[in-house]
């Protein structure tokens, strides 16, 4: 890493203060296992879209450029379900779904790759898996426990929210857990008064 190069990734941010409550209803129930359980802070609860690593400072201009030239209008994420990475018996993510939504967030990733591809960013290889990380587990310990948790939430519904904008966010890493900030906003397209909604 070049000294002044920024750890960077691309998101959607959710504000919406009823999920986020129903996440930390999510995340005192997994603290209670016992298990070696790290919960991602409310404030900084996102979806993800493309990790970028660390970067250069003009490259994070370049970036927020080619985030403006992605096309989407605003659309509904709705969140239901638990589940793990990568599996139940090794458990190091758990996570909560994107049941709609997901189609329009594919759509934007795939519309960024190939923008970052056509700056020299290589492709992302584990392409987009779309989900909200809650907590990363870093042992085995009260695994069971964890897992019943996870089963008991496999099916919740957590509400959804409104996709306007998606973010560039800096991500600085400290003892206490990463302080994200955002460096570049997108706007959504607006619709034509009159146009039929897809």
């Amino acid at each position: 890493m070049a000294e002044g190069d920024i750890r960077c990734f691309v998101a959607v941010e959710i504000a919406d203060m009823k999920i986020l409550d129903n996440f930390h209803t999510l995340g005192k129930a997994l603290t209670t296992t016992g298990a070696t359980v790290k919960l991602v802070e409310a404030q900084n609860i996102h979806v993800t879209l493309r990790f970028l690593g660390n970067i250069s400072r003009s490259r994070v201009e370049e970036v927020g450029e080619l985030l403006d030239e992605v096309e989407f209008y605003p659309f509904d994420v709705e969140l239901k379900g638990v589940g793990v990475f990568p599996n139940l018996r090794r458990v190091n993510v758990v996570w909560v779904g994107i049941e709609r939504g997901d189609v329009e967030l594919l759509n934007v990733f795939n519309q960024l790759e190939g923008k970052l591809k056509g700056i020299g960013f290589k492709s992302d290889r584990r392409g987009f898996s779309p989900h909200i990380t809650v907590a990363r587990v870093s042992s085995g310990r009260n695994r069971d426990a964890l897992v019943d948790v996870v089963s008991d939430w496999s099916d919740r519904e957590f509400g959804g929210f409104g996709v306007d904008a998606i973010q560039l966010k800096k991500s600085v890493l400290t003892p206490r857990g990463p302080i994200y900030s955002t460096l570049h906003e997108a706007s959504a397209r607006q619709r034509e008064p009159g146009s039929v909604l897809a």
